[in-house]
């Protein structure tokens, strides 16, 4: 029989332990989340135990008791901690130091030792990292690791969204230590275990300020009228090996995090910028997918290993838009034979099935203190096609290879990238909605689904509506996600997929690269936590994601404070019912108009199936997708928000206390 413990009414069963993350509200209120649960369990802030928001626990559940309206329960064990680094103000008091965290969780006061307080002195901003908890402990303990200067707010704003999504600011001295003490002397012992590729032309393709090199395609001609063209991807898994300090801590992030003004890695720059990118003139260890292809884009024949590379150029995207456009420069023929052949596989791709959804990217300006000057919107050209196919190339080259490997009649566990299909619920009203535009739209079966998408996009391209439509199709679309079920990518079109050729920068790429050499020896060593690593893996791009969005949401506002008491046309890119979204046409800038200011005009009322606010007497219409004029009225860099307001057409608004200024 299981034992029973009474707490204030409830009784808590010592074997009804499960496991969730912990969710704790602005209120005080907490949640765990338990996979394959219905309802989250409720906890109660007496019952948080040594957790604080984000972290994995478990959690003993209350049973029985007329006090019992839901499943209630109390932490009991803390698996795993979100975030070990925190923001907040210092409290020095005599001997006695606390640290307060900023933020809108709730998180008990941490006592930090005299010696631990690393220069800071009462009132200092810092940033701390959690030492321990222990049981007979009434307060967490954590030490300084540094204080904030006020002149560095944005600094610290973008180090304060990484910290609370969960990503250490920087790297251990033990894993500095650990990574200078790689080598990347190339010996014969490894150069007999790969196939030498250093005498063929090989060179990269990145972004102009790029460090990390991870991608190389290397061309040749055959004697068979075929092109050998090889994907040549940087080979962490030789240096990061399982079990170490460093393969421990690249898990832990599972991908590097890209904010406006910085990039925080995955592994330290010793092994990210020089051991392993793939730098011009340096021989290079990778791991290769490489093809055998006419010159009508047929795969006659697959080869995937260890290799070593010698990249003979660095190209920028730019520089291969030129040689694309003019059809000269250096090794003009390689470049226009590779965009060629990229060309017909991106259109065979959507042939069968591929969904040609295209996003607007937008990158920052900035000055050396890392203020936005400006804002410039990110295209995506030939130049970076060529290099996507390629790549979408190799990361399919390698899931169907792995897919058809069996052990004991049983699928290999690998960790695949999958997108399932839309949902009945999301696509059911977009497709309404499309309609009233004449857009019809076939749900019978997958293939005519992503048929009607295209066909959408394809008819929307320049019209007023695209805008809105695009953008409302991609949110009927699943999140793209790691998993060992391999139900394959319907946004790609590929029944395998997987990635393979970021490992510098995403963690599943390791684990692709690892899992690949053992198939390659016949020496399976079945992983039997594949589906744990991959939900980390998920969780922690889901978490970058945000942070990223985060990031770019602080640099909006920090750009659009010059423009106070200004107006510029807009776009209205989302509605609820406390208001919609508008986002500007010159800037991309995107602010709130809040439904108690239009309320001035008319009463409002949130339409869902028409994605609008309708004013009941005046019937006047605000739709996702119109352009509307708005006054920049605040800008407030703390919650990251912008407000703005409507501008009535032909005159100021009513609401507006704010005088206008010239643009600048």
């Amino acid at each position: 029989m299981s034992k029973s413990k009474k707490s204030g009414g409830k009784k808590y069963s010592q074997s009804s332990l499960l496991k969730g993350k912990l969710d704790i509200s602005r209120s005080g209120m907490g949640f765990v989340i338990v996979e394959n649960l219905d309802k989250d369990i409720l906890i109660r802030p007496n019952d948080f135990g040594k957790a604080f928001h984000g972290d994995i626990v478990r959690v003993q559940v209350a049973t029985g008791g007329s006090t019992i309206k839901r499943m209630e329960g109390k932490v009991v064990e803390v698996v795993e901690r979100k975030q070990t680094q925190f923001v907040g103000h210092i409290q020095v008091n005599k001997n006695i130091a606390f640290f307060e965290v900023s933020g809108d969780k709730p998180i008990p006061d941490f006592y930090i030792p005299i010696e631990k307080l690393n220069g800071a002195v009462d009132g200092d901003k810092v940033i701390v990292k959690f030492i321990k908890w222990d049981k007979d402990d009434r307060k967490p303990q954590a030490q300084v690791e540094s204080v904030i200067k006020a002149s560095d707010e944005s600094d610290m704003s973008m180090k304060e969204i990484l910290i609370e999504a969960g990503f250490p600011l920087s790297f251990d001295e033990q894993l500095i230590k650990e990574a200078e003490s790689f080598s990347g002397k190339i010996t014969r012992e490894e150069m007999s275990k790969r196939k030498d590729f250093r005498d063929i032309l090989t060179f990269t393709i990145d972004p102009v300020d790029a460090k990390d090199f991870d991608d190389a395609i290397s061309i040749r001609n055959l004697d068979n009228g075929n092109y050998e063209i090889g994907v040549h991807i940087a080979d962490i898994s030789h240096f990061v090996k399982p079990g170490t300090l460093m393969d421990k801590a690249a898990y832990e992030r599972a991908t590097s995090v890209y904010l406006p003004d910085r990039v925080n890695p995955m592994l330290p720059e010793k092994i990210s910028n020089e051991l392993c990118s793939l730098r011009p003139n340096e021989d290079k260890y990778t791991f290769s997918a490489v093809f055998q292809i006419t010159n009508r884009a047929e795969i006659k024949h697959t080869w995937i290993g260890r290799t070593i590379i010698h990249s003979n150029h660095r190209f920028s995207y730019e520089e291969v838009q030129e040689i694309i456009e003019n059809k000269e420069g250096l090794h003009q023929g390689a470049v226009l034979l590779l965009n060629n052949l990229a060309q017909q596989f991106r259109k065979r791709r959507f042939e069968n099935g591929a969904i040609n959804f295209s996003s607007t990217e937008v990158r920052f300006k900035l000055d050396e203190t890392g203020k936005p000057i400006g804002i410039v919107v990110k295209e995506s050209k030939e130049a970076h096609k060529l290099i996507e196919e390629f790549m979408l190339l190799a990361n399919k080259a390698v899931a169907e290879y792995v897919s058809k490997i069996k052990i004991n009649k049983e699928p290999l566990p690998f960790p695949y990238r999958v997108h399932d299909t839309p949902s009945e619920e999301k696509l059911k009203p977009f497709a309404a909605f499309a309609r009233k535009f004449g857009y019809t739209f076939d749900t019978n079966d997958e293939k005519q689904i992503a048929a009607s998408f295209n066909n959408l996009l394809s008819e929307v391209h320049g019209k007023p509506e695209q805008h809105v439509l695009e953008q409302l199709g991609i949110r009927t679309m699943s999140k793209a996600v790691y998993t060992s079920e391999n139900i394959g990518h319907y946004g790609l079109g590929f029944e395998h997929y997987c990635h393979f050729t970021s490992p510098i920068r995403r963690y599943p790429d390791v684990m692709v690269h690892r899992i690949l050499q053992e198939c390659l020896e016949k020496n399976l060593k079945p992983d039997k936590k594949i589906e744990e690593h991959c939900k980390h893996c998920s969780d922690m791009e889901r978490a970058a994601m945000e942070a990223e969005r985060a990031g770019n949401k602080y640099k909006q506002v920090e750009y659009m404070k010059q423009f106070l008491g200004d107006e510029f046309e807009g776009i209205i890119s989302g509605v609820a019912a406390f208001g919609f979204w508008v986002e500007t046409v010159e800037h991309k800038c995107e602010g709130l108009v809040s439904v108690k200011d239009l309320n001035t005009y008319d009463d409002f009322r949130h339409d869902e199936t028409d994605y609008a606010l309708v004013g009941l007497n005046t019937k006047k219409k605000f739709r996702m997708g119109d352009k509307i004029n708005i006054r920049v009225v605040a800008a407030n860099l703390t919650k990251r928000q912008l407000d703005y307001e409507w501008v009535v057409e032909g005159g100021e608004s009513k609401k507006s206390k704010v005088k206008s200024k010239k643009s600048k």
